[in-house]
């Protein structure tokens, strides 16, 4: 039996099968680790958003803000991945010394085991890919209005919040060969579609 039977196949909003995603019944089992998943990372950017308008302190700001992010990352990369999605990685360094990035998907026991809701997946993807892009728009936003002083904390937004994105998709589609395939078979799908729909057009 292949080894990609036994990881459990986690709802990337609609890119999956709709057999998969009917048997995943809606329900939130994990309500605690839903509320926390947005809730560091959808506070950070509101303070960054009103911290000018609440203080004028810019220190306050920054530390409430890092710490926000800080506090995102290990509850997204330790514990909101793992329950919501049956998702991890992490580093580890072997008796060589050497380091190793771990990518791992939960495996499905053979009584069944439990998978992932789908109200969960949702809201897990959705919060970790909206928000990395909220931060590189703010990014753009700081550094054309030459707000130096806000874009080192900007970018500890992208990086945090980008690891962390890219970890999971990681995890999603396993390697990086996998993961250039799907990119690859995803643009040659829509260069496909336009192709087709210019001809239509051209045709009528």
């Amino acid at each position: 039996m292949d080894s990609s039977d036994d990881i459990e196949d986690v709802s990337l909003f609609d890119a999956d099968d709709d057999v998969s995603r009917r048997s995943k019944k809606s329900k939130i089992r994990h309500p605690v680790a839903s509320f926390f998943h947005l809730f560091f990372r959808v506070s950070a950017i509101v303070v960054y958003l009103l911290c000018e308008l609440l203080t004028n302190s810019f220190i306050a700001c920054m530390v409430t803000i890092i710490l926000l992010l800080s506090c995102d990352f290990w509850a997204v990369k330790n514990v909101t991945g793992r329950l919501m999605v049956g998702l991890r990685w992490w580093n580890q360094v072997d008796d060589d010394g050497r380091s190793h990035w771990v990518f791992e998907a939960r495996k499905v026991s053979a009584q069944g085991g439990k998978t992932s809701s789908e109200a969960e997946s949702r809201i897990f993807w959705l919060g970790l890919i909206t928000c990395p892009m909220i931060w590189v728009i703010f990014a753009f936003s700081a550094l054309f209005s030459f707000k130096v002083k806000w874009l080192a904390v900007v970018m500890m937004g992208v990086v945090l919040q980008g690891a962390n994105l890219y970890g999971y998709i990681r995890c999603k589609v396993g390697s990086r060969k996998n993961l250039t395939s799907m990119a690859t078979n995803y643009l040659g799908k829509q260069f496909l579609r336009q192709t087709m729909a210019t001809e239509d057009q051209a045709a009528s």
